[in-house]
């Protein structure tokens, strides 16, 4: 028997075995988060994980997350990401001299291996969102721009969740914190003036006033899309991102996703799917999820067969490809400092 399946038949004997602390989120969710630090030692006082595998609306479920306080100056909270290669999430753990936690996190090329979305660590974006992508069918020689969700922390330790602007000549990312409409237009590619010219005319934007960007200094961020939560409520901007497209808003999937609540707490969560014994999740249900913990703000990341999350180098969920973790072009880490 391989460590691995050792390691997954001590931990389903010791749930059997075990009382745990539980936390209930909500009965719409009919979840119950079971604290299991025990199994990710040593931990920091300011970090704990936590197990779900009730059904969710009569489907199977297994989901983890990973709580830490931002405000703990014992940890640096950054990224990591590679040039034109991919590493799986444990390369990641060992390049990095073994963080506290390793999850996946950016949508990415696999023809290019490049990111798709904005990567930003201490303070320098390494990573551009794919502003432009050619249309298909009777709209061709049009072209989409999509303006991404992204999770970012200040220097002073502030968590956002925002929809980006990149632009490679320009050494700041720039973000709206309303949701902007996707462009569609004839225009191959972008400028920032072009773009900023166009977003405060465009119609189909949420909320009572026009989008407006602004430099968006962060010293750590990661990008993804839809943004799931905004001012603690539930708001998809599957439509305004364009991420998935007709009923894939619904698919139930294997999903990463990272969020933050009032007092300063970050939550990152991975679920399972793809499988008999966990069906995944709607971003529907993902986001209730992080509105039921207590997250002012929340974002989808990459999922499906990336999905991983790493804590002290083992993994929570297992990854859907046969249990074989994905190589992917970056990471949000938390390390010890």
């Amino acid at each position: 028997m391989s460590a691995k399946k050792k390691m997954k038949k001590r931990m389903k004997k010791m749930f059997s075995c075990l009382v745990f602390s539980t936390v209930i989120i909500s009965a719409n969710a009919q979840s119950n988060w079971i604290n299991i630090d025990s199994f990710y030692q040593p931990l920091p006082a300011s970090v704990h994980v936590y197990k779900s595998f009730d059904s969710l609306d009569g489907k199977p479920n297994v989901m983890y997350y990973a709580v830490a306080d931002l405000k703990d100056k014992s940890l640096n909270f950054t990224t990591d990401t590679t040039y034109k290669r991919r590493l799986t999430p444990i390369q990641f753990y060992h390049k990095n001299n073994e963080p506290l936690l390793v999850v996946n996190c950016s949508f990415f090329s696999f023809a290019t291996d490049q990111n798709l979305n904005v990567v930003i660590k201490n303070g320098k974006l390494l990573g551009y969102n794919e502003e432009t992508i050619p249309a298909k069918g009777h709209d061709t020689l049009t072209y989409f721009h999509s303006f991404f969700g992204a999770f970012g922390i200040s220097k002073k330790r502030n968590a956002d969740v925002a929809w980006i602007y990149t632009d490679s000549a320009k050494k700041f990312a720039y973000a709206s914190q309303l949701p902007v409409q996707f462009i569609h237009d004839s225009i191959a590619n972008t400028s920032w003036n072009y773009v900023n010219q166009v977003t405060s005319i465009v119609a189909g934007h949420s909320g009572s006033s026009s989008p407006s960007f602004q430099k968006w200094k962060m010293q750590t961020a990661i990008g993804g899309g839809p943004v799931l939560v905004q001012n603690g409520e539930i708001n998809v901007t599957n439509n305004e991102e364009r991420k998935f497209g007709g009923k894939a808003v619904n698919n139930l999937e294997p999903r990463t996703a990272i969020g933050y609540t009032k007092d300063h707490k970050i939550i990152i969560l991975v679920c399972e799917g793809r499988s008999a014994n966990a069906a995944g999740l709607s971003l529907v249900q993902l986001a209730k999820i992080f509105k039921d913990l207590g997250c002012v703000e929340a974002l989808n990341l990459d999922g499906g067969g990336s999905s991983c999350m790493l804590v002290n180098g083992k993994e929570t969920n297992t990854p859907s490809t046969k249990g074989v973790q994905r190589a992917v072009p970056s990471v949000f880490l938390i390390e010890r400092k």
